[in-house]
């Protein structure tokens, strides 16, 4: 990882360009750094804090994304969040999020990632940029997974509520709805 080419920054929310977000021991406290595809910065929140902040931002808590995650998917332990699924921001944790050595990855910018032995895996961004991050292969792979299932789940209730209003909206005819109301003519 580059040094920050910013310092610290006060306020950050997750962006289609963040990569990751981790914990970075700064003195006795521990803050986030934050990894994008060009820059880099520090933050003086943890990095669990980063990721509520960013779901509030984006119209939810934190919260809500989690417990969204166990309606769609089921998963409550390592939970990946949809931070903003319009913008298709899906993070996943590499541990408990509750713990200080978690590393917030996103979804889209994971490209591969090689086992390097029983508990260190190497991830490769978009970007080119790798990290060597301390959790085994295959935890890697079932979180990266998880998001995948969180994602398309997701996507699916989208569209599926798309084609329920198109059909609402239309008549048997085949004209809308706002049509229909145009020919009618009070006199």
């Amino acid at each position: 990882m580059k040094e920050s080419s910013q310092g610290i920054i006060e306020e950050y929310e997750i962006n289609p360009y963040t990569l990751m977000v981790m914990p970075i021991n700064y003195g006795s406290k521990i803050y986030a750094q934050i990894v994008e595809l060009e820059d880099e910065f520090i933050s003086p929140f943890k990095p669990l804090e980063i990721v509520k902040k960013s779901c509030e931002y984006f119209g939810s808590s934190y919260e809500g994304r989690k417990d969204g995650t166990k309606q769609l998917i089921n998963i409550t332990h390592k939970a990946p969040i949809a931070i903003d699924p319009t913008s298709s921001i899906f993070f996943f944790p590499t541990t408990s999020p509750l713990r200080p050595q978690c590393i917030w990855l996103s979804h889209e910018h994971v490209v591969s990632y090689d086992r390097l032995d029983s508990k260190q895996t190497k991830v490769t961004f978009r970007n080119k940029q790798t990290i060597d991050i301390e959790v085994s292969c295959s935890s890697f792979e079932n979180q990266l997974h998880r998001t995948s299932f969180l994602k398309t789940k997701l996507i699916q209730r989208i569209e599926e509520t798309k084609r329920k209003s198109f059909y609402l909206f239309t008549d048997a005819n085949g004209g809308k709805a706002s049509e229909m109301m145009s020919k009618y003519n009070p006199r």
